[in-house]
């Protein structure tokens, strides 16, 4: 196998001559390629492979494949009819093939003449007038000209960038890289690994003889160790980070138990076995001298929201200030209602800040936070702003965090940094993360799960119904509210879409308003002003409110035990965690609750997988799983939008065994090789590795 790894030489270049020459145009292009620096290029890896190395005579060509032909072109000229394109007519002594193009160059008319030699490749199809290759990728030549010696690679591009200066710019970083083996050779050995230098430029170039399926599915041996050294140096990041974080001082905040157990007397129920586990890990933690940054994961409904209301208490009863900060008014309101709630008579000062309140309220609020008055803050992304300052911080607590950005989450935590200390800081998710994501992206993280719902808690039924039999739905609602039950009718957009034809908030409040004269119904969307939002949503919490037409905000931090019907609208048009989330909001209290999935036909591929796994689950885990599968890590993690580096390479399905190799080689590596360690973050990550620190 190594024997055949090579690659064509190219004259050796400065790597920083390779960005040094290039345009502005061209950086920016590389940049949305995620191309910033020559190692980068390195690592763009082909998509594919086109077979330049054999040339078919034209009468021997096979069909409807890429193939490379090569003649002397006998006629050509500019068509108009049926529309205006350029035609080449070549001939190889075997046959004649026709070159049709129906966009070009005046330069390509002239390039294109008669008595020249050309080589194209495409598909070579029977049109009306015999074989043609229409747009074929072509090169003048000169009869002895030789053929390519590898297969020739396609690789992602963006706009503006074609694949021949793609290819170029490639080449010259490959020659002039450093591509010597950032492992030991005992672990290269041992995992049975091929160099990195011969497995990079196989990549990129691949013998003739390759094997084409093993290359474009990733299971070629080269493909294996750019793999394993993709997830080594995510491992080796994550953990360079949590030794770092060792070394920063948090202030150490013991079990004093004063405020703690008063509220667990006061409390109306008994916290699950998994309440108490997790409670006591992050007791744990808040002792220590050291950052605590700790993973609260919990399914819909199962208690997250108290545990995080006791850690705040022991932060308090050590004299720190809690931040606790929610990515949507609603569930930071949530919030605030149920610590007032539970914390009534323990004299622990509440300050709220949301976008909402007037100027006024907002710097009453900031001057309380400011001053330590005001021990727990609660509030959105406004609690990050520059006039929010905190006395003492001692705890972050953020909920659904992979809603927020990698850079608001850090704001807050440098709030309460003091020049020798940082605040301690637990994030909170009912978003259930697959093992395989956490073990990859939470590495460096302490995950803890509350796995069991509090009792009391009943099963939803959910329910699939095609939008024609809306009557029933309307029926079933209706039967349900005047027995004295509530109901959320939920829909997508606040406003007409021509192009997505989706029943809105607005029309469907309206017309539901028309249809249920009899009944009290609200209305709540993202684009109403906060104290509207409060007002609706306090109405039906209180029961004066019997049906809540409202928009996906109600996703998160919505308790009405009394509401047991949701109706969803265009269900087929939602992700799988919106609809496990949404779905909760519902079976909260004893009576028996459904959730009405509402959609219209004909249904797509990937929407009725969608329906049908919502449909078949109610573990938070096993939908969370299969949303991997469909949507990929970044829609799960919150990352697309927050800059963190996603694997490129390697898939957390079934690439599996790998991770667990490299999980395993990652602390090798730093016990044993901490200078081979960091060289190999360096060359996979760059500066992306700070990304990671939050």
């Amino acid at each position: 196998m190594k024997a055949t790894l090579r690659a064509t030489a190219a004259a050796p270049e400065a790597p920083d001559k390779t960005f040094a020459r290039l345009s502005d145009a061209v950086r920016e292009r590389l940049a949305k390629l995620g191309i910033h620096r020559p190692f980068d290029l390195v690592l763009h890896l082909p998509l594919r492979y086109d077979d330049e190395t054999h040339l078919y005579p034209i009468a021997a060509a096979p069909p409807a494949q890429p193939v490379l032909i090569e003649g002397e072109i006998v006629e050509s000229g500019v068509q108009f009819r049926p529309r205006r394109q350029l035609v080449c007519h070549i001939a190889d002594g075997s046959g004649v093939a026709t070159l049709r193009f129906l966009n070009f160059y005046p330069s390509q008319s002239r390039q294109l003449a008669a008595g020249r030699r050309v080589r194209a490749f495409g598909e070579l199809r029977q049109g009306f007038f015999g074989a043609e290759m229409v747009h074929p990728r072509y090169r003048m030549v000169t009869p002895d000209m030789p053929l390519a010696e590898t297969l020739t690679p396609v690789y992602p591009t963006t706009a503006g960038l074609g694949q021949d200066a793609l290819r170029t710019l490639v080449q010259r970083a490959l020659a002039a890289a450093d591509l010597n083996d950032t492992l030991p050779p005992e672990l290269i050995t041992q995992q049975a690994l091929l160099p990195f230098a011969d497995s990079v430029r196989y990549l990129h170039h691949p013998p003739p003889d390759a094997s084409r399926v093993a290359l474009e599915e990733r299971t070629h041996p080269a493909w294996r160790r750019i793999k394993f050294d993709e997830l080594l140096a995510q491992q080796l990041s994550m953990r360079l980070h949590q030794r770092e974080r060792r070394t920063r001082n948090a202030p150490s905040l013991k079990a004093r138990d004063d405020l703690t157990q008063r509220l667990l007397t006061a409390l109306p129920f008994r916290l699950t076995r998994a309440q108490q586990k997790v409670l006591a890990e992050i007791r744990q933690d808040l002792t220590r001298p050291h950052p605590m940054q700790r993973l609260l994961q919990g399914d819909v409904g199962s208690g997250k929201t108290v545990v995080a209301a006791l850690a705040a208490l022991q932060a308090i009863e050590n004299g720190c200030q809690v931040a606790v900060m929610a990515p949507t008014e609603i569930l930071a309101e949530q919030h605030h209602r149920k610590l007032t709630e539970w914390l009534d008579g323990l004299d622990v000062e509440i300050a709220w800040l949301a976008g909402s309140l007037t100027p006024k309220q907002k710097k009453a609020a900031a001057e309380r936070i400011a001053s330590g008055a005001a021990m727990i803050a609660i509030g959105t992304h406004a609690l990050i702003q520059e006039q929010v300052t905190f006395r003492k911080l001692g705890l972050v607590i953020v909920d659904e965090q992979h809603r927020f950005g990698v850079h608001q989450r850090l704001q807050l935590r440098v709030k309460g940094t003091r020049r020798t200390t940082q605040p301690h800081q637990l994030m909170m998710s009912a978003t259930p993360i697959p093992r395989t994501l956490a073990m990859s992206y939470y590495a460096d993280l302490d995950v803890s799960v509350i796995d069991e719902l509090p009792p009391g808690r009943t099963p939803v039924v959910t329910k699939l119904v095609s939008d024609s039999r809306r009557a029933e739905v309307v029926q079933r609602v209706r039967d349900a509210c005047l027995g004295g039950s509530q109901a959320y009718w939920v829909c997508p957009l606040i406003e007409e879409s021509e192009t997505l034809q989706l029943k809105t908030a607005l029309e469907t409040y309206e017309t539901l308003r028309q249809t249920f004269p009899e009944l009290a119904i609200g209305l709540v969307h993202g684009r109403m002003k906060g104290v509207e939002k409060a007002q609706a949503m306090a109405a039906f919490q209180s029961g004066a409110t019997q049906l809540l037409v409202a928009t996906t905000v109600i996703e998160v931090g919505v308790d009405v035990p009394n509401a047991t019907l949701m109706v969803i609208e265009h269900a087929e048009r939602m992700g799988l965690s919106q609809l496990h989330q949404l779905r909760g909001r519902v079976g909260r209290g004893a009576g028996e609750s459904a959730c009405i999935l509402l959609y219209q036909s004909p249904l797509t591929a990937t929407a009725r997988m969608r329906l049908r796994i919502i449909f078949e689950n109610h573990d938070g885990f096993e939908i969370a799983r299969h949303d991997l599968k469909l949507r990929g890590p970044g829609e799960l993690l919150g990352a697309r939008q927050s800059g963190v580096p996603l694997l490129r390479f390697a898939d957390l399905e079934t690439d599996l065994d790998l991770l667990d190799t490299a999980r395993a080689a990652a602390e090798h590596l730093l016990r044993e090789h901490p200078a081979q360690a960091a060289g190999h973050v360096a060359r996979w990550l760059g500066e992306k590795h700070d990304y990671l620190r939050v």
